[in-house]
């Protein structure tokens, strides 16, 4: 009995300690959420307001200052980026618009089960259609003219850095509302042959302004390519190895991507890519870069980098996509910029 008495006294002190333990770890978590929502001296100001997707001359984009408006769709005016911010009510993980759509990638967590969602988006932020995720939101796009969607999510892993990740990219025409559920049901060619693998993975969409054309990241045994698709003939084709996230410039001309400057790293630097002639130009920008860049005009490129001692936030920069200049600080407490 006395073995028996100091197993059970044993096991009652381990379950205490290991109560002890998530507790102390949950109002860890708890207190390092309250301080990153608390605004600090020096953070933007932000004030609730009526945001549009048709108003033109603005840069949205979801803020990431500390407060009641962290991750809401706001803008500023595109002239005076770091002046103070419109915040709507509408809150989102990753977010992007074009010609009046707009795109919102939410993630809740539950008890049980995390819960992600896209919001097909009108002009007015108003909710048309949802759609419900098979994970993680990671990245969003709107064609120029409105009628594309696209989102990709990690379905396993949380990371392009990860040692093993899945994701799963779909494409939404707003006009007839036909869902791809994944572009793994495209056909693909690869280097001139027609390609099947069981690991293939598609990210990061970007829309040509024919409203057919698509370019995209492709990842299979190890490497990744930049791809050319068609929504029509539910094709696409490699073009060139170590390119992801591309985006698309709006003369259509070039595609900004991250490139994998080391192998077996998880530190990638902004190129832009001439389509043409396929010549690679490495941007001013010298950080690591793990976001989809977001063209400003056709000489400058915005993207996310992590804010300066705190945790979870983002600032937005951008640089002359011709490698010359400086990167710029363009909007402090910030991501997911999409000029209107």
């Amino acid at each position: 009995m006395t073995s028996l008495r100091r197993r059970l006294l044993v096991l009652v002190a381990a379950v205490l300690v290991l109560a002890g333990l998530g507790t102390g770890v949950v109002l860890h978590a708890a207190a390092r959420a309250d301080r990153a929502n608390r605004p600090q001296s020096g953070d933007p100001a932000v004030r609730a307001g009526t945001l549009t997707l048709g108003q033109k001359g603005r840069l949205a984009f979801l803020n990431a200052a500390p407060g009641p408006h962290r991750t809401a769709v706001s803008s500023v005016p595109s002239a005076d980026p770091r002046g103070g911010r419109t915040a709507s009510n509408l809150k989102c993980a990753r977010f992007y618009a074009a010609a009046g759509t707009g795109i919102c990638l939410q993630s809740d967590p539950g008890v049980l089960k995390q819960s992600n969602r896209a919001l097909l988006l009108d002009a007015g932020l108003r909710t048309r259609r949802t759609f419900p995720l098979a994970g993680t939101p990671s990245r969003a796009r709107v064609s120029s003219s409105g009628r594309f969607v696209a989102w990709t999510v990690f379905v396993s892993g949380e990371s392009y850095s990860s040692a093993f990740f899945s994701t799963r990219t779909s494409i939404l025409d707003t006009r007839t509302m036909r869902l791809t559920p994944s572009l793994e049901t495209f056909s693909v060619v690869k280097d001139g042959k027609p390609y099947h693998a069981s690991d293939i993975n598609f990210w990061g969409v970007t829309f040509a302004a024919d409203d057919d054309t698509f370019y995209a990241t492709l990842n299979t045994a190890g490497t990744t390519y930049l791809v050319r698709g068609s929504i029509s003939r539910r094709t696409v084709t490699t073009l060139v190895e170590n390119v992801e996230c591309p985006s698309l410039s709006p003369d259509g001309t070039r595609v900004a991507f991250k490139k994998r400057v080391l192998s077996r790293t998880d530190l990638w630097h902004e190129y832009v890519l001439d389509l043409r002639t396929l010549r690679e130009t490495p941007l001013a920008e010298r950080h690591s870069v793990d976001d989809q860049a977001t063209w400003l005009d056709d000489h400058t490129v915005a993207y996310a980098l992590p804010a300066d001692g705190k945790v979870g936030s983002s600032d937005l920069w951008s640089v002359p996509a011709d490698g010359s200049g400086t990167p710029h600080l363009l909007i402090a407490g910030a991501s997911s910029p999409a000029p209107l």
